[in-house]
């Protein structure tokens, strides 16, 4: 087993150079415009999605579309069972595109679809749909499962809910972090949205933080009520308002383990789940910074409070 993950382990270790840093980040983030930061940005590992003249959105989805692109290499390289795990990891892109596929068959503007490639599992089908009832039955015959309705906010939803459930059950590595980041979600819709869980929606939750968390009526007893291995992610956090912070936070804790995985002996999936999240932590931190100098790269403690 440890020799089928050499190579991919040494394709992982050499895609790590695929980053800006923080240091270089918060540099592009203090730039006077964005055309300026793009400039920055675009002599970099990003530059196969990310030059001067887009706007905003163009550039950050173009940040977004690199770093899947370097999964899609990273998983060509891996033993079998490696290019499962970087499927299930990636799978925010296809939610992604779930996501924005409702919106545009609601008639709202919506992003274009990420190219997955092989990392796909059933966009293609998905895509194809004409209509949300025909999308909430694709998707209810898929992996993801049914969302628990056809509106695009409860797709979105259920999809979202849907990935944290794969992850936690198939990357045991990754399972604190998914479950931290469902309580997260949850915490947005019920607390600072005022949404209701049921259906399908409902299940999913109960499924990664628990029945007792969901029976509560506020944030600070729903916090109180995780599990250990989803309440570190809502620590010192006392009002929804400050669910930004708690977000922050959980992206510190994930790219802060994802460094150690890469830091273990032995060769296997460690050091390709270490990868994935350590170049999702670069990306963040990258689209963080273009808003910034788009915003005249001040304050920089804004982006220092989200990066």
């Amino acid at each position: 087993m440890t020799a089928e993950w050499i190579a991919g382990n040494v394709r992982a270790t050499a895609l790590l150079a695929r980053r800006v840093g923080a240091a270089r980040a918060r540099e592009i983030a203090a730039q006077p415009s964005l055309e300026h930061a793009l400039h920055l940005l675009a002599d970099g590992p990003y530059h196969r999605d990310v030059r001067p003249g887009r706007t905003l959105a163009e550039a950050q989805q173009g940040i977004a579309s690199t770093l899947l692109w370097h999964l899609r290499v990273l998983a060509g390289w891996q033993p079998r069972a490696g290019s499962e795990v970087v499927r299930v990891l990636a799978g925010w892109f296809e939610a992604s595109n779930v996501c924005e596929h409702a919106r545009a068959l609601a008639g709202r503007p919506a992003d274009q679809p990420y190219h997955l490639g092989r990392l796909a599992t059933a966009w293609t089908r998905l895509a194809a749909t004409s209509s949300l009832p025909e999308l909430r039955g694709a998707l209810r015959d898929s992996l993801w499962g049914d969302p628990g309705g056809a509106e695009p906010a409860t797709i979105a939803l259920g999809t979202q809910l849907g990935w944290a459930y794969r992850v936690a059950t198939a990357v045991p590595d990754a399972a604190t972090w998914a479950a931290g980041g469902a309580a997260l979600l949850i915490a947005r819709h019920r607390f600072l949205l005022h949404g209701a869980l049921t259906g399908p929606a409902l299940r999913r939750a109960e499924s990664v933080v628990g029945a007792d968390a969901l029976a509560a009526g506020d944030l600070a007893g729903f916090a109180a009520r995780l599990p250990v291995r989803a309440r570190w992610s809502l620590a010192d956090v006392d009002t929804p308002d400050a669910l930004w912070r708690a977000e922050s936070h959980w992206w510190a804790r994930v790219e802060r383990d994802g460094f150690g995985l890469l830091l273990r002996p032995r060769f296997g999936p460690a050091r390709v789940i270490g990868t994935v999240v350590v170049l999702a932590g670069d990306a963040r931190r990258c689209r963080a910074a273009l808003e910034l100098a788009a915003h005249g790269g001040r304050p920089l403690e804004a982006f220092d409070a989200v990066a």
